[in-house]
């Protein structure tokens, strides 16, 4: 149980920010007004995506150096876990920009940046699917995921601070946190930011533990066939 702690910890975090999001004590701002709400799910999504990505590139590099199955399966899952939480970011940051900007999606380099950086990793999967080698699938997929992490850096965080945006953070636009994330805000903020990274990767290691049955489970049964014929 002692090992688990921090799993019950995710959950009461995420908890803990679904109740102080919908009903803690927000600043009123001008057109945001009771959407800065929104700051506690859509802008964590993109930290937790973050983290999922780092350790799915990590584990690329690990398996480049040792060319390990668990390493390429744990990086497999990590980016499928990202991309559930970039598309949840995605959708929240949608939702925001209907009511904040009155459009769902506008031509901004920050937004752009991230339709393209999901794309890219929805590539990722399809390039897996599509080669049998184990061993060719796991190079030519490391190799593609470094190149995807990379991208994404350069489309989300680096090419939006060089051009004009009305995202937050971005092309001369401050920050929430310079104007709008008061002393309310920010444990509620940061609380959500380490829950959802927790909960993230929870429930990649329970993606991976699956995964290692069902390889050991093929395994049982290719062992069987052998024996029977």
């Amino acid at each position: 149980m002692k090992k688990h702690w921090w799993k019950a910890l995710s959950v009461l975090m995420i908890t803990y920010t679904l109740w102080a999001g919908l009903m803690g004590e927000v600043p009123l701002r001008e057109i945001l007004d009771e959407s800065i709400r929104n700051l506690y799910f859509h802008v964590t999504m993109w930290f937790a995506m973050l983290l999922m990505f780092i350790i799915s590139v990590v584990n690329a590099v690990r398996y480049l150096s040792g060319s390990k199955e668990k390493f390429d399966a744990r990086s497999n899952i990590y980016a499928e876990t990202g991309l559930v939480f970039s598309l949840m970011g995605l959708v929240t940051g949608m939702l925001w920009a209907k009511y904040t900007w009155g459009a769902y999606f506008t031509n901004d380099p920050k937004l752009n940046g991230a339709a393209i950086s999901i794309l890219i990793y929805a590539a990722y999967f399809i390039l897996r699917g599509s080669i049998k080698n184990p061993d060719q699938r796991g190079r030519i997929s490391a190799v593609y995921n470094i190149f995807a992490f990379v991208l994404m850096i350069v489309f989300i965080q680096i090419l939006p601070r060089m051009n004009d945006s009305l995202h937050p953070g971005n092309g001369g636009n401050p920050a929430f946190s310079q104007y709008d994330l008061d002393n309310n805000m920010r444990p509620v903020f940061y609380t959500a930011v380490v829950g959802w990274m927790l909960f993230g990767v929870w429930m990649s290691r329970i993606r991976y533990r699956i995964h290692v049955l069902k390889m050991k489970n093929e395994t049982v049964e290719d062992i069987t066939n052998e024996i029977l014929d």
